[in-house]
């Protein structure tokens, strides 16, 4: 089991109710004097301890108020840990960032795992600028509007209120009026908030335009890459991507649409992109949150011992709240704990084969984080996003060996498998368009939200395959950006999910070969955290950081065939 962390040079009950109660463990890391190597690995693993804490403090604020969006004191702690807490924090980390630089006992720090923490630590000095910390406490306010805003969304069906996660389930329903009249409520549940979403992105990229201009760039989009540490990667490895993705994956994706439209015998309109086209209802995998759990653990064990019961721990724990309710917020998340190193899982579930891939998917972030708990540092743990989404990704396509769980029979099973992947194809297109929106978004400072939407719909033309009609729901179309949570809480968090859906392939692509070998490596990386660079991480996975167009290639036609094995 999970041993509970004893502290070292923190109170065993200290309490975050005002800054007074956590300044003094600052002030002693800022003006400790360090006078050996041995000190200095040593106000490292007590600055460790602080940083641990406080990120588990703040986790659990976010957790309790995304689990009800509806309880002002729940986001009323939160904002206080943001608005009282980190701007008071961000000048200290400053100023021990600088007193590790500045050491004489620095470079006595070697190998990859401190050579990867302090290339951070410098970005962090080089961007720091005390300017800022009201401007980001400010921008963390605004962006949890989003969740409060997405969370009231609902629509009203046969007498009952429906979540909208809860009513896109008739998006599958066979017959096609239902689907039409459950497309119209979602959307225009959506679009009494629109101008609502747009004033608030509005002043969040005014905001960020600002922090970005204070730390000496010229737009947000370059300063945010540095903030990233995307070390490993540019603007113009994104654009090559986004080519790519055009180039490989649209016509596959044009394929798949083109043979949706002959089955279903009529022109495609948006509610016919996810029901069967042979007229079977929707795969209902689980019956509530706690089937769910039950047939994950199931599902792991197949797969892996440890991968089940690292769930089992969490459900022990009571760190998953799985089921969609009113109130509460959008998505689905692995938040993990720097602390205690045991995460929580949040998701909507609705009974339907995405919730079951969403399991899956965190429940890989899960495993990522009781993998990585023993690192030395709490630091080494802060993976970047093109590894951890390798984790939940890979997680997604290896549990395939378990999920007859949830599909008893294997017609449901392949038409489960199917759906899969062909959503991994259909989702690439989706992550560049994504990515490349914000491109645009942060390096036109000043645009209007018409601008925007405008750029929304010519992007949305560019990786679409012009098989489906919108006319007479123009309006709909131009907002459909506003439902990416990542644009509002997580800006350029996206591309990863493309980066590392290839990587992700790669590793099934390996399972398939050699499934004992594959899940050694697999576990190998994500027990590396980030203590190396990361190439060298999916190298452990036995993998490549690959994104170029012929790599890209190869992986469509490795999933193309598995699709074939299917038919």
């Amino acid at each position: 089991m999970i041993t509970i962390i004893k502290h070292r040079f923190l109170p065993d009950k200290l309490k975050v109710d005002s800054w007074d109660s956590i300044a003094p463990f600052f002030k002693d890391l800022a003006e400790r004097n360090i006078a050996s190597t041995d000190e200095l690995k040593a106000w490292l693993k007590d600055r460790s301890e602080l940083e641990a804490f406080l990120s588990e403090n703040l986790a659990w604020r976010y957790v309790h108020m995304t689990c009800d969006t509806t309880n002002p004191e729940l986001e009323k702690a939160y904002l206080f840990f943001v608005n009282e807490i980190e701007p008071k924090a961000a000048p200290y980390s400053d100023i021990l960032n600088k007193k590790l630089i500045e050491s004489p006992f620095v470079n006595e720090l070697t190998g990859d795992a401190y050579f990867v923490y302090l290339r951070s630590i410098r970005q962090e000095i080089a961007l720091f600028r005390e300017e800022n910390i009201p401007l980001q406490a400010e921008i963390a306010s605004e962006a949890q509007k989003y969740g409060s805003i997405s969370g009231s969304m609902s629509i009203e069906w046969e007498g009952k209120e429906l979540t909208l996660q809860q009513a896109a389930n008739f998006l599958k329903n066979p017959d096609r009026s239902i689907r039409e009249k459950a497309f119209l409520k979602i959307q225009e549940a959506r679009a009494a908030h629109s101008e609502e979403l747009d004033a608030l992105f509005d002043k969040l990229l005014a905001l960020r335009h600002q922090v970005a201009i204070n730390a000496g760039f010229s737009n947000y989009r370059d300063y945010k890459f540095a903030e990233l540490g995307r070390f490993d990667y540019t603007p113009e490895d994104c654009f090559a991507f986004h080519d790519a993705i055009r180039q490989e994956v649209m016509p596959l994706v044009k394929a798949f649409n083109e043979k949706r439209q002959k089955e279903l015998g009529h022109t495609l309109r948006p509610w016919d992109l996810e029901v069967d086209t042979q007229n079977r209802p929707a795969l209902e995998p689980f019956t509530s949150g706690a089937d769910l759990i039950d047939k994950t653990i199931h599902c792991f064990r197949k797969v892996d011992d440890y991968f089940a019961w690292c769930i089992e721990t969490m459900d022990n724990m009571e760190r998953l709240d799985l089921e969609s309710r009113k109130g509460k917020a959008p998505g689905g998340y692995n938040y993990p704990m720097a602390e205690t190193s045991v995460p929580f899982i949040f998701m909507n579930a609705a009974s339907s084969t995405r919730d079951v891939e969403t399991m899956v998917h965190e429940g890989g972030h899960a495993v990522h984080s009781f993998l990585s708990k023993d690192l030395e540092l709490a630091a080494f743990k802060n993976c970047p996003s093109e590894v951890a989404e390798l984790a939940s990704m890979s997680m997604e396509l290896i549990s395939y060996e378990g999920q007859d769980e949830f599909y008893k029979n294997t017609e449901d099973f392949n038409r489960a498998k199917e759906e899969h992947l062909e959503g991994i194809i259909k989702i690439l297109p989706w992550i560049a368009t994504i990515d490349k929106f914000q491109h645009w978004l942060y390096t036109h400072p000043g645009h209007t939200a018409a601008e925007r939407r405008a750029y929304w719909v010519e992007l949305s033309n560019e990786f679409g395959t012009g098989l489906v009609d919108w006319s007479g729901y123009e309006q709909f179309r131009q907002t459909g950006w506003q439902k990416q949570l990542h644009l509002f809480e997580v800006p350029f968090y996206y591309i990863e999910y493309g980066i590392a859906q290839l990587g992700a392939l790669a590793v099934w692509r390996n399972y398939l070969n050699n499934k004992q070998k594959a899940i050694e490596q697999y576990k190998e990386a994500l027990s590396l955290g980030y203590t190396k660079p990361i190439g060298k991480i999916y190298e452990a996975a036995g993998i490549e950081f690959n994104f170029t167009a012929t790599y890209i290639r190869e992986l469509m036609q490795f999933v193309k065939s598995e699709l074939e094995k299917l038919a």
